[in-house]
């Protein structure tokens, strides 16, 4: 399958402000106690380089099921494609809760099962190969039905301990569930929202077989359309997202009021943001400066590998800053959730220095990336299909 240039460009700026809510996560001086979209406590640069990187895990579902419908158009053959998104997907899933956590926690004995964003990529690539033989724009149409809709699920007025409730809550919001021996399970991404969004971008994938000129004013109108119908509901401030927008102590902090939508789960403003941006993004990636569009795409062309990568790199960084800032091995708490970090005392970096630490990894991963690339397009192991 002919590589798309803009999913790569697009993919590959997100990956790298991706790295940048990561290093904050683990780093940050504030990190473990404050929540930087809380605007009680937040300052509007905090609240930014937050809010800028929740444009990252709906772009690479989005993303993914996009070219799950270009990989099929290209092989046209279902069967082929369906049993590759199936191993592909439970192999995301074994990777979320084994490769990834650790990656994330450090923690070996795995106190904390956390079900992030490749894990719902795996639940969405499994449910999406099961449906392959439904035309593409149905399943788009189910995908903006789902988006729509979803956050009308807590205004159905279940019975209290209803077992349906129970079954539900899982797929639809975030939950802890105490497991055994101190351990348990995060749901962080409820799949259904997120695929929802997948589907969705599996039935635009029929907007790439369009000549670009032509694409690019679709992409424009959606994602201008998005964009106000964000603006339009989110004033009227009655539906879309479970948290209200309200006046605050000063017009900037209004709007980061009006900005603040809710990603856990994905609510329909949140979406319409952020999707909306993408799709500008995708419009007009062909136009972005030359060396923009060679360094981004080395990054969207490898995701998996730099998501993986990335997590390894900053983790360890964590660890020696850890140590430079006098802390020893006994001191550093892995089975807690926070990180190694030590809890009741204060460690971390300012946030002039995580702005640092991100770039840095960025340009430490961009030879990587670059040899990873290569090696993948000049090789036809099996295997690399999955990585």
């Amino acid at each position: 399958m002919k590589r798309e240039n803009s999913i790569d460009i697009v993919r590959g700026i997100v990956m790298i402000i991706m790295a940048l809510d990561h290093v904050r996560d683990l780093m940050h001086v504030d990190a473990i106690t404050q929540n930087p979209t809380d605007l009680a406590t937040t300052t509007p640069l905090l609240f930014f380089t937050r809010w800028i990187t929740h444009l990252c895990a709906p772009t690479f579902v989005f993303l993914a099921g996009t070219s799950v419908y270009l990989s099929l158009k290209s092989k046209n053959n279902v069967q082929e494609v369906r049993q590759h998104l199936i191993k592909r997907g439970f192999w995301l899933i074994f990777l979320e809760f084994t490769v990834v956590n650790f990656g994330l926690f450090f923690d070996i004995g795995f106190h904390t099962l956390l079900f992030q964003v490749i894990a719902t990529i795996g639940f969405g690539f499994v449910i999406l190969g099961l449906l392959l033989k439904i035309p593409a724009k149905q399943l788009g149409i189910t995908g903006l039905i789902i988006i729509f809709c979803h956050n009308l699920l807590p205004l159905i007025p279940f019975a209290e301990g209803s077992v349906l409730k129970a079954v539900l809550t899982p797929f639809f919001s975030p939950i802890a569930v105490p497991l055994f021996a101190g351990k348990v399970f995060v749901m962080g991404y409820p799949p259904i929202p997120w695929l929802g969004i997948m589907l969705t971008g599996f039935g635009f994938g029929r907007y790439f077989e369009m000549v670009k000129e032509e694409r690019k004013k679709v992409f424009i109108k959606f994602g201008f359309g998005a964009l106000v119908l964000f603006i339009m509901l989110r004033f009227i401030n009655i539906y879309g997202d479970p948290a209200l927008w309200t006046s605050q102590k000063d017009a900037v902090f209004t709007f980061l009021s009006f900005m603040n939508v809710t990603k856990y789960p994905p609510s329909l403003l949140y979406c319409l943001v952020t999707l909306g941006i993408m799709l500008l993004l995708l419009a007009f990636a062909d136009q972005f400066n030359n060396g923009i569009k060679k360094v981004t795409a080395v990054y969207g062309k490898v995701p998996l590998f730099y998501f993986i990568i990335h997590f390894y790199l900053i983790h360890t960084i964590t660890l020696i800053m850890l140590f430079a800032q006098g802390f020893n091995w006994s001191q550093l708490e892995f089975a807690t959730g926070t990180f190694g970090r030590p809890k009741n005392i204060e460690s971390g970096l300012p946030l002039w220095g995580i702005y640092l630490i991100w770039i840095s990894i960025v340009v430490i991963l961009y030879k990587p990336c670059i040899w990873y690339g290569d090696y993948k397009a000049k090789k036809t192991n099996w295997w690399l299909r999955y990585i």
